[in-house]
């Protein structure tokens, strides 16, 4: 739901007396007091609905889990929705109905929920989460995970394997491709953004016309509520320079389909009602869709954000100034 004088819309979870749950719903309000992007308030709200129905089947309350409830709850997620309640037997044969990254991905929201509720006098929070500095352990890193090296981080005391996938970057025939696929100039000014600039694409349906300084080739990332939902992850703002032909296919754009359009969007919607409004997360990914299906390649608008910054490591930019551009926290 959307608060009254507010853009962002609000997510809570109900108990079975259909009313708010008390320590779920203030868990929610502090994350979106330390401005966690609305996308991830809705996930966690998701995540701990799931984890409150489990609470609810096996009569237990959230302040006297046990790890052993949590392992219990991990093989729960894994179940057909039919065979949660425990009225129907699930084979051992039948594949778990979410994957293991899903299942880490709710324990790492369980484990922030406890770590959260700990600090303000409720224990459990270690119950899930163990502290070590990073780098003891061998295998896998993550995209840039050099950014921040040092820190201490915290280590989910249960956690599924998963298969590690190295980060999918584009090769600039598949760029090329897409662009060439898009029939209209917005959507391949879209795309072009994604590839120019490495913004994630909740930032680009953000972009207001007074953050493109066409003279200077430069975009500005600014962190702030939007009609669309849309939202950058960064706090505060980035600025990051662009090509003299992006700024080219933004004039094009602007002369060729947006016209005297008033709005202070740069992405909306011109070809469908309402038009004028801010192009939305769905509809960007209808068009995903339609361009996968057009150009047979199974791609995600968050690989060119890692074909970005594969491009300017290649070229010898500095991991540093890399993660300043993406906006990453160092």
């Amino acid at each position: 739901m959307s608060l009254p004088g507010s853009r962002v819309d609000s997510w809570t979870v109900l108990g079975v007396d259909d009313a708010p749950v008390e320590p779920v719903e203030r868990y929610l309000a502090y994350l979106s007091d330390i401005e966690r992007s609305p996308n991830t308030v809705k996930a966690y709200a998701h995540d701990l609905k799931d984890h409150w129905v489990f609470l609810g089947w096996r009569g237990l309350d959230w302040r006297e889990v046990r790890l052993e409830d949590i392992g219990e709850f991990v093989a729960w997620l894994r179940l057909p929705a039919a065979g949660r309640d425990g009225r129907v037997a699930v084979l051992s044969s039948v594949e778990p109905a979410v994957s293991a990254s899903t299942v880490n991905r709710k324990l790492s929201a369980l484990a922030a929920f406890y770590a959260y509720q700990v600090r303000h006098g409720v224990e459990l929070g270690e119950l899930l989460t163990t502290w070590g500095s990073p780098g003891r352990r061998g295998g896998w890193k993550p995209f840039l995970h050099h950014v921040g090296k040092g820190r201490p981080q915290p280590r989910r005391v249960i956690a599924l394997k998963t298969a590690k996938k190295l980060p999918r970057v584009l090769a600039a025939a598949e760029v090329q491709a897409v662009l060439d696929s898009c029939t209209r100039l917005r959507d391949r000014f879209l795309f072009a953004v994604l590839y120019d600039t490495g913004m994630r694409v909740g930032e680009a349906l953000g972009l207001r016309h007074d953050d493109i300084d066409a003279a200077a080739c430069e975009v500005t990332v600014v962190a702030r509520d939007n009609d669309n939902g849309a939202r950058s992850k960064s706090r505060g703002r980035r600025m990051v320079p662009v090509s003299a032909g992006l700024v080219r296919l933004y004039a094009d754009y602007l002369h060729g389909e947006y016209g005297d359009l008033d709005s202070d969007y740069v992405f909306v919607n011109l070809f469908a009602e309402p038009r004028g409004q801010a192009l939305s997360y769905p509809a960007s990914y209808d068009l995903v869709k339609r361009l996968r299906k057009r150009t047979r390649i199974d791609f995600d608008p968050h690989w060119y954000r890692h074909t970005y910054a594969t491009r300017l490591l290649r070229d010898g930019v500095p991991l540093e100034v890399v993660s300043t551009l993406l906006g990453l926290r160092s």
